[in-house]
């Protein structure tokens, strides 16, 4: 995973579907960008589509892609297309199926997280190590119709995080916007954040001007 020398906190946009968003996240200084293959999601982009939008990637910004409980076929059918960095596991991937994947893609794998309580936080221990890096994200409430698996613009108790320490690096996720991320940083402690809903108008419409903002109010930090 590559961290900045410039900041000691880094950040990832996640769910990038236009030429716009693109060149806002890379020139506002974002180490990582995340595109979403998982056909249920707003946010969700063809392998075709995704290797249009990575073209003028520069090398040093890790390219992301965000999976959810995929088959083998599906993992390998998109990797034959796009030059993915990162392989982002967003369902119900158990410890061996992370390996599995690790094995499969020859790629490091970020995993999520789904935090609603402290016994969530505490599964992270079975990645710890395993996964190339963490993300802690919200896990949505039986309550939310039709809920993501992310990006549904939620945050949980980051207090939960506050003064825990894993092997792996982590990150943090859920509902982060640039009203709350100094605070949410402050309170974790987190050297990594992740970004989707709050820089957007709607689901799966991004702001270049809301992308740039996030990514300056991170730079104060």
């Amino acid at each position: 995973m590559k961290k900045s020398k410039e900041n000691s906190v880094v950040t990832k946009i996640c769910g990038l579907k236009g030429r716009l968003d693109i060149e806002a996240a890379v020139t506002g200084g974002a180490r990582y960008i995340g595109l979403v293959f998982y056909p249920q999601s707003p946010r969700a982009v063809t392998p075709k589509h995704a290797k249009n939008l990575l073209r003028c990637i520069p090398l040093s910004i890790s390219k992301v892609g965000l999976f959810v409980d995929p088959t083998d076929k599906f993992l390998k059918d998109v990797l034959n297309v796009v030059p993915l960095d990162i392989i982002q596991l967003h369902g119900s991937e158990d410890p061996t199926r992370v390996q599995n994947i690790k094995t499969l893609t020859e790629r490091p794998v970020l995993k999520a997280i789904k935090v609603a309580n402290r016994t969530d936080v505490d599964g992270a221990d079975y990645y710890d190590g395993l996964a190339d890096m963490l993300l802690f994200d919200t896990k949505p409430p039986n309550i939310l119709h039709d809920a993501l698996p992310g990006g549904n613009g939620l945050t949980f108790d980051w207090n939960l995080l506050a003064n825990r320490h894993w092997q792996s690096p982590w990150m943090l996720s859920g509902g982060l916007n640039t009203g709350n991320v100094g605070q949410a940083v402050k309170i974790t402690g987190a050297s990594a954040v992740d970004v989707s809903s709050g820089v957007e108008t709607a689901p799966g419409q991004k702001n270049p001007d809301a992308i740039k903002a996030f990514l300056d109010a991170v730079k104060t930090l």
